[in-house]
């Protein structure tokens, strides 16, 4: 009886601690690093003429949903001034104009910044091919390195401290730099 719960009592301890033992070499063989995409972004010329060009479309939209806008605006004003003396019929005729304006307007904002719109379609067309890019490198630096997490630390991760010889944001530069223009990076390259 008491050799029956000397090995249970081993047995207990094997299911218990040898799990333990492995996930605790487990999680310090692991290796975490981090990048600053905004950084690596910042060094990508591409990238900022994507971004100019995207503005310049914003501008130009935003513009014509402006002066749309304002046309409204004034059709409005001088309704409410003329609005007692017009006959039914006329002030009816200039409601369904204002209407029909304000319809095609919002209809613009929609097709220009809609979340299915030109300005979401033109990101998309730009920047997803550089953002591949450097997600392509990072993969490729994680395998090499055997990294087990990579952290964006411009991102919504908050790293409250990050050891510059884990930052490998200027590996990933240089990676990038193999498939594009990249700009030298400011010398902030991990202490390794």
């Amino acid at each position: 009886m008491i050799k029956m719960k000397k090995t249970l009592f081993a047995i207990l301890l094997t299911l218990f601690f040898v799990p333990l033992f492995t996930s605790v070499a487990t999680a310090q063989s692991q290796k975490n690093v981090f990048v600053d995409t905004k950084y690596i972004l910042d060094n990508i010329p591409e990238y900022h003429d994507a971004q100019d060009e995207l503005d310049e479309l914003s501008k130009k939209w935003q513009k014509q949903i402006d002066a749309l806008y304002n046309e409204i605006q004034e059709l409005y004003k001088k309704y409410q001034a003329e609005k007692v003396l017009l006959p039914s019929d006329v002030r009816k005729e200039r409601e369904d104009e204002i209407v029909k304006k304000e319809a095609h307007m919002k209809e613009l904002q929609k097709k220009y910044f809609g979340p299915e719109g030109e300005l979401f379609k033109k990101r998309q067309e730009l920047i997803q091919p550089i953002q591949e890019k450097i997600y392509n490198a990072i993969e490729e630096l994680s395998q090499e390195n055997n990294y087990s997490f990579v952290f964006d630390k411009a991102g919504g991760v908050t790293i409250l401290y990050g050891n510059p010889k884990y930052d490998i944001s200027d590996d990933v530069l240089e990676k990038v730099g193999e498939v594009m223009q990249v700009t030298s990076p400011s010398g902030r390259k991990n202490k390794k």
